[in-house]
């Protein structure tokens, strides 16, 4: 017997909720707007670590994705889902996740509310065969040789491009680094000035 097809809140453009759907429905008709959680993990070395899309995806399969993404249950919150999912995905818990930013990806096949948080992990990875074929940490060097050459998906290079559009906002007062907060509030994580300043 198959399992229950799971079923998203669908909200407006301002992210109220106003209906539900499945998902069957969302991934195909970009006129329903759903939710979803982001999480960028790096370890210590400031390297990102990137997640292969199993081939069975329906969306993007075979393809490099951001850490961890996935999206929110009925009435679950963004930050309760970057959690969950981290949780599901990659075997990682209780690590304290800092809000970077919301985004909406809008295409012809779907359209997503995306909440985007940071994670630092130096930890083991035990991610989901069933979802994951690979994982591994990625330098910024690689990532830039990598994009546009068709192994990530579109919505992890606009991903990238909206986290280095994040830290040269808000870089510290040292002029060595960006501070981040792994929490509620800055600062506490520091991501190093070659992912800020580097051209």
């Amino acid at each position: 017997m198959s399992a229950p097809e799971d079923i998203f809140d669908i909200v407006d453009e301002e992210d109220r909720v106003i209906g539900q759907a499945p998902r069957s429905k969302c991934h195909g008709n970009p006129n329903l707007i759903h939710r979803v959680a982001h999480v960028l993990v790096f370890d210590s070395r400031d390297r990102l670590l990137l997640q292969k899309r199993h081939p069975s995806k329906d969306i993007q399969p075979d393809k490099w994705d951001t850490s961890v993404g996935g999206h929110l249950e009925p009435g679950e919150n963004y930050l309760d889902a970057a959690r969950r999912e981290m949780a599901e995905e990659l075997g990682i818990i209780g690590v304290p996740l800092t809000f970077l930013y919301e985004s909406k990806i809008r295409n012809e096949i779907e359209s997503e509310n995306v909440a985007t948080y940071l994670a630092r992990w130096d930890g083991p990875i035990e991610f989901n065969p069933a979802e994951i074929t690979e994982v591994r940490y990625w330098t910024r060097d690689e990532i830039e040789a990598a994009i546009g050459n068709g192994i990530f998906t579109p919505n992890f290079e606009e991903e990238w491009l909206m986290y280095v559009g994040w830290c040269r906002r808000y870089p510290t007062r040292t002029g060595s680094a960006v501070a981040l907060c792994a929490g509620d509030a800055f600062p506490d994580i520091v991501q190093s000035e070659d992912v800020v300043h580097k051209k």
